[in-house]
């Protein structure tokens, strides 16, 4: 089994998670020391993640773990998508002035297209690789749920405080750390992960 990973990514919310779920793995995970710039321009969230993962395994040359994420909501015709941590900036939809942050105006976006939608069926969408060089592993995660009609929650980050997982009556951003590993999309696809890297699958 290997024992040390790296991390395809500077996104401060998404090393913390990352950190957690492997936190009793025996894994250790390290954080770049500088970012690789990458053009995401891939057509699916596996194709985006594997050019994270490649990327940075050539920059470090040591096995490394890429994800790639993103909300699709039914009745946007599966908008943001890939398109998910910039879908500000899409004309589609008309573009969202960023005021405070990026995560911010995209929420923005979501519930101003979102109003006097009834269907409000979404789902959170994970693709983590591993790349040890020329070959590598991939697992896939899914959360269900349905879009908020106004933020709720300081916790999480990106689309979390207006995405409520089936099941519960809080936001995602107002679950507890433990509580959203448990039943993310990225905790799911991670999770998986470990059992390939540990020899379960």
């Amino acid at each position: 089994m290997i024992k040390r990973l790296l991390l395809a990514t500077t996104n401060k919310g998404k090393i913390r998670e990352i950190k957690e779920i492997f936190e009793a793995s025996g894994i250790e995970i390290l954080e770049p020391q500088r970012e690789i710039e990458v053009k995401e321009d891939g057509n699916s969230f596996l194709e985006n993640a594997y050019k994270k993962a490649r990327a940075y395994y050539e920059a470090y040359k040591m096995p490394t773990l890429a994800e790639d994420s993103g909300l699709v909501i039914e009745a946007l015709g599966g908008y943001p998508g890939v398109f998910s941590s910039r879908f500000y900036s899409l004309e589609m939809g008309g573009v969202e002035k960023v005021e405070n942050s990026k995560d911010q105006a995209n929420i923005k976006k979501v519930l101003r297209l979102m109003e006097g939608i009834e269907d409000r069926r979404a789902y959170f969408i994970t693709f983590a690789v591993v790349c040890f060089g020329e070959y590598g592993i991939w697992a896939e995660g899914r959360c269900e749920g349905i879009i908020l009609y106004e933020p709720m929650g300081k916790g999480g980050f990106g689309y979390d405080p207006i995405f409520q997982p089936l099941g519960y009556e809080k936001s995602m951003a107002q679950l507890t750390p433990q509580e959203k590993n448990l039943i993310s999309h990225r905790g799911k696809a991670i999770r998986r992960i470990i059992d390939f890297l540990k020899g379960g699958v």
